[in-house]
């Protein structure tokens, strides 16, 4: 375990990331490549010292380069009404971007 920690906000969920990992996070618009930064940090600690953003962090982000554009599993979704004759079957796959965190 890194001795860097954050919680960051984005996509409408929260990941706990540490220095060097990968992290599915939602769709991002950003090339293969290229170098994000997540500026909404919920929670920063380096070096055993912890701050906790009311609701975030005050000067924190965290960078991050994309590393693949993907859609997850498909997900198999099946409607069906008795007694009417009805039903409906379709699938899903949600889009990603793969972010190593620097």
């Amino acid at each position: 375990m890194s001795d860097k920690l954050a919680i960051i906000a984005t996509g409408g969920k929260q990941y706990k990331v540490n220095a060097g990992s990968k992290v599915k996070v939602e769709k991002l618009d950003a090339e293969v490549g290229a170098e994000v930064v997540f500026d909404q940090v919920l929670l920063d600690a380096r070096n055993g010292a912890v701050k906790i953003g009311m609701p975030t962090v005050n000067g924190s982000t965290v960078k991050a380069k994309v590393l693949e554009q993907g859609k997850r599993e498909k997900v198999i979704t099946f409607k069906y009404k008795p007694k009417k004759r009805t039903h409906r079957k379709y699938g899903h796959r949600q889009p990603y971007t793969l972010v190593e965190i620097l």
